[in-house]
């Protein structure tokens, strides 16, 4: 069993419907930091993702789940001078999942990285990836899943070609999602997500649609996951 707290940029307490106060934030944020362990995993990566406007132009898409990675460390996780940049902040569990479209012509991780920060260290790792632009280096894109024997096999880190990374503020997780294609291509030219979705855009990532591959899942599975935070949770027999 796996779980996890909420995914929001929002400012602490912002998300937390019907609390009030710093008392009620400091407890829902420390009950994020540990829905990890308490949470099934098909509601926080669920089977099958229905993106209802997620595409260039707001067309549809429908992700399908390829497999789970096994919770555990960031040991390998990720490149070394991302690790660095996320090292303040610890590295308490990391939970990944990777889907595929409905075409299967692209392939998506998503990532949980729950962290071992208060929220003033959160806050202040928040800042500096807005201040100095981290989101969108290229040498700090997240590392892809790639399960054997599964569409995303080939999915390593040549074949990255849009992300997004999410420091949160009123919980102790960094969210991510990196996105390529399925046939194995590498990419000369990754494009940070928020970029590549933009109108007008016209790398090969944006023109694909693969920044909204990385930023629809994204949104989707945060918005799963919030509703975990002061809801009861599942214990399978």
């Amino acid at each position: 069993m796996l779980g996890v707290g909420l995914l929001t940029g929002a400012v602490t307490g912002s998300w937390l419907a019907g609390d009030s106060g710093d008392d009620g934030a400091r407890s829902a944020y420390a009950e994020a930091g540990e829905l990890w362990h308490s949470v099934p995993v098909d509601q926080l990566f669920p089977p099958t993702v229905q993106g209802k406007g997620a595409g260039p132009g707001g067309a549809d898409r429908t992700w399908t789940r390829v497999a789970v990675a096994p919770d555990g460390d960031c040991a390998g996780a990720f490149d070394r001078l991302l690790a660095k940049v996320l090292d303040p902040v610890g590295c308490s569990r990391l939970l990944r999942a990777t889907y595929t479209d409905a075409t299967q012509s692209y392939v998506t991780t998503v990532g949980l990285l729950f962290t071992k920060a208060d929220a003033a260290a959160m806050t202040s790792l928040a800042g500096r990836f807005e201040k100095e632009g981290l989101g969108r280096r290229t040498d700090l894109m997240p590392l892809p899943y790639a399960p054997k024997d599964t569409v995303a096999e080939g999915f390593g880190a040549p074949q990255r070609a849009s992300w997004t990374v999410s420091v949160l503020t009123d919980a102790p997780v960094v969210v991510y999602a990196v996105s390529g294609w399925a046939d194995d291509r590498t990419v000369d030219d990754p494009e940070p997500a928020e970029e590549a979705i933009e109108s007008g855009a016209t790398s090969a990532p944006a023109q694909a649609g693969l920044g909204h591959e990385a930023q629809g899942l994204a949104d989707r599975v945060e918005r799963a996951l919030r509703k975990n935070v002061g809801a009861p949770t599942e214990h399978p027999s």
